[in-house]
């Protein structure tokens, strides 16, 4: 009897003890950076649980020599914790009270990645349980290019990098032109995106399509490819030097004409210098007139040698009386008539 009363206490304690009880999941939390992801915690309630409801949330260090860090809790209300999630963690219901302490992470990161611990408490109940969150990158800016000469019987590499996403990545490779197959001479490496050409031939001209993924997306870029006839090097280098001579040629025609040219201008102003130098000075006014007076004396004196000394006063003042003026420099066409002097009573012609 003593033994069933113990066993009836004992149920009855344990009873009391694991009255709160945290519904169980088997979710697997993967997110994808910049979105949102919901941590799930949901609990139920017993009579016998009267204490003050009491909610915290922990993420977990990684080491065991590190304290566990709180990121949001709820006592009557949400108290939002400092640390890598301020700002973007939150409770999905407005009364947790009520049996839902899930919460909500926004704007994922890749480095939120980690164990979560979601703790219920409420005497005399306790339970907690934790969940582990995996944040991946998506496959981003996928870039295609082409490594080698694209001439027949050349080997080529069909080269795709995803510059973001999170690892493992895997790359794939496929032809979306003409005979849309890849060639019979190509091999893919899918973890590092190449695709392997040997031997090309202008069959294998065509748009190949590379497509980088992930387990939580994909991305995808393309390039052209053009297999040509190898180039004729020695044409191009002959072209190259007669190219070169005709420049050269035509430079120095240029440059002759040029030389020719400033010779041609230089002769010219040597021989304008020489003509100035050549041209006799102008008479001045006073020369002219001199030799005018000069040459006047000597014409009267040859009309007039018959005269007698007394005409020749007469004469004399009446001739020098009269200095040529700018009048007698002009052209007779534009000169005053001229009137000739008399003496007593004689006229001079």
């Amino acid at each position: 009897m003593a033994i069933l009363v113990r066993l009836s206490l004992l149920t009855l304690s344990c009873a009391f003890l694991n009255a709160l009880e945290l519904l169980p999941s088997d979710k697997k939390y993967e997110g994808i950076q910049g979105e949102k992801m919901v941590l799930d915690c949901k609990f139920t309630l017993a009579i016998e649980d009267t204490g003050t409801l009491d909610i915290e949330w922990f993420l977990v260090a990684p080491d065991a020599q590190q304290a566990d860090q709180m990121i949001i809790a709820f006592n009557g209300k949400p108290y939002p914790q400092d640390g890598p999630l301020k700002g973007r963690v939150d409770f999905v219901s407005s009364t947790p009270e009520d049996g839902d302490a899930s919460i909500i992470i926004s704007n994922l990161k890749e480095s939120d990645t980690g164990t979560y611990q979601c703790k219920v408490k409420k005497m005399p109940g306790s339970q907690n349980k934790k969940v582990m969150l995996n944040v991946y990158i998506r496959p981003a800016k996928t870039r295609c290019f082409i490594d080698g000469k694209q001439e027949i019987g050349k080997d080529l590499n069909l080269k795709c990098n995803a510059v973001e996403g999170s690892s493992p990545l895997t790359y794939t490779w496929q032809k979306i032109s003409g005979q849309e197959k890849l060639p019979t001479t190509a091999t893919v490496d899918v973890t590092v995106g190449v695709l392997h050409i040997k031997n090309a031939s202008q069959e294998y001209s065509g748009t190949y399509r590379c497509t980088s993924k992930n387990r939580v997306g994909s991305d995808e870029c393309l390039v052209i490819l053009k297999v040509v006839p190898p180039s004729n090097t020695a044409g191009i280098i002959a072209g190259a030097i007669i190219g070169t001579l005709l420049f050269l040629i035509v430079l120095g025609v240029l440059i002759f004409f040029c030389c020719r040219k400033q010779k041609e201008k230089k002769y010219e102003k040597e021989i304008q210098h020489e003509i100035r130098e050549d041209v006799a000075p102008p008479k001045s006014r006073t020369s002219t007139a001199r030799s005018y007076i000069g040459s006047n004396i000597g014409s009267n004196h040859s009309s007039l040698g018959s005269l007698s000394p007394s005409n020749m006063d007469g004469y004399s003042k009446g001739r020098y009386n009269h200095v040529p003026s700018e009048e007698m420099e002009k052209p007779p066409s534009q000169a005053p008539n001229y009137v000739p002097p008399k003496y007593h009573g004689l006229t001079v012609v």
